[in-house]
């Protein structure tokens, strides 16, 4: 079994407390992306699990061996940088194979192994050259091979794409997620951006000043984030977010917010006069045909083609609206807003939990 545990990890450096007594687990084979802002712990967090940082307390385990004490070379992990760390001098073949070179490995064994991952990953007629010689995305392709070859019950991304461009990162999410699900080897990947999350994780653990905020599956945490933290750290482009009062008057629920009564639905765990964040994700908006709906000033038209993004101002506040395909919209035109109450999200002002019922943990 190569399941992970992560058991009330803590994490110093001399007086800073940099992990919070973290504790969840990964099943054997799956996909695990650790997401979150700059400094959050995420890739301390990594670290620790391959070894290259000591644990300041709970435990660590790969199976059922608790490995806070193992040495990184005896963990049975492969790990892939951002910066690939290639040695310059070798060639493509031998990048590959020289960590079993290390383990004195069989030659043929080696060279079987080798030619295997380079067929999996497009390398074969890279082999014979050297990393001066390949694309960033060749290089990053090479980092991969050669955790490969190494075949390891979990395999470890640290920030890998950063270094390559946009399209090129998209390309490889598609391939990372496309080795996983032929190579069925647990995973843990790293990344600040949430994008990268969304599409290539079974699971997501969204992390932030060193503690976990919420697990879940993408769509769970986009259709239903726990707190105001993920509600907005998820989802691309951001969450609209404004500030509020929360009413229930007459069996009806709304919240105040810039001057207008904005649809939300039964808030189990809110109270009238509550103050509120009242959040809605800029795809589920519409734009009224009938005039009727809260009016917003429109500030900004962004075309992209398949969809237009608009920028508008209600009160003092800026909303952004996706709106499937083009439309006729202006800069200065007065447009009206149309939220469904089962699309809006509630949250705590003052702790930033969510306030209807089924918040995920």
């Amino acid at each position: 079994m190569a399941n992970v545990s992560f058991s009330k990890v803590e994490k110093n450096f001399g007086k800073f407390k940099v992990i919070h007594g973290i504790s969840f687990d990964i099943a054997d084979g799956e996909f695990v992306v650790l997401v979150g802002p700059s400094g959050c712990g995420k890739s301390t967090l990594l670290r620790m699990l391959a070894g290259l940082e000591p644990i300041s307390g709970g435990e660590i385990s790969i199976g059922e061996r608790v490995i806070n004490d193992v040495d990184s070379k005896d963990r049975d992990i492969a790990m892939v940088f951002q910066s690939y760390a290639l040695y310059p001098h070798m060639t493509v073949r031998d990048n590959m194979g020289f960590s079993l070179k290390l383990r004195k490995a069989d030659q043929a064994l080696t060279a079987q192994r080798v030619n295997n991952a380079a067929r999996i990953l497009n390398l074969d007629a890279l082999l014979e050259r050297y990393p001066r010689e390949l694309s960033g995305g060749q290089r990053q392709r090479v980092a991969m091979g050669r955790a490969i070859v190494r075949d390891p019950k979990v395999f470890l991304f640290d920030e890998p794409l950063s270094n390559l461009d946009a399209k090129l990162r998209v390309a490889m999410r598609a391939e990372i997620k496309a080795l996983h699900q032929r190579l069925k080897t647990t995973t843990v990947y790293v990344t600040h951006d949430q994008i990268e999350a969304m599409t290539m994780a079974d699971r997501i653990v969204v992390m932030h000043d060193g503690i976990v905020e919420q697990i879940g599956t993408p769509l769970e945490l986009f259709d239903r984030p726990g707190n105001l933290f993920v509600a907005q750290f998820i989802g691309s482009p951001a969450m609209n977010v404004l500030p509020g009062t929360l009413r229930v008057q007459g069996g009806r629920t709304y919240v105040e917010a810039q001057g207008h009564e904005w649809p939300a639905a039964p808030q189990s765990r809110g109270q009238e006069g509550q103050a509120v964040q009242y959040g809605f994700r800029p795809t589920d908006v519409a734009l009224a045909t009938d005039g009727q709906g809260i009016p917003a000033k429109v500030v900004v038209v962004e075309p992209t083609g398949a969809e237009t993004e608009l920028l508008l101002r209600v009160g003092e506040a800026d909303i952004v609206v996706v709106l499937h395909g083009r439309t006729e919209v202006q800069p200065d035109d007065t447009v009206h807003l149309r939220v469904s109450p089962a699309k809006t999200h509630v949250f705590d002002t003052a702790g930033g939990g969510r306030l209807d019922e089924g918040t995920l943990q």
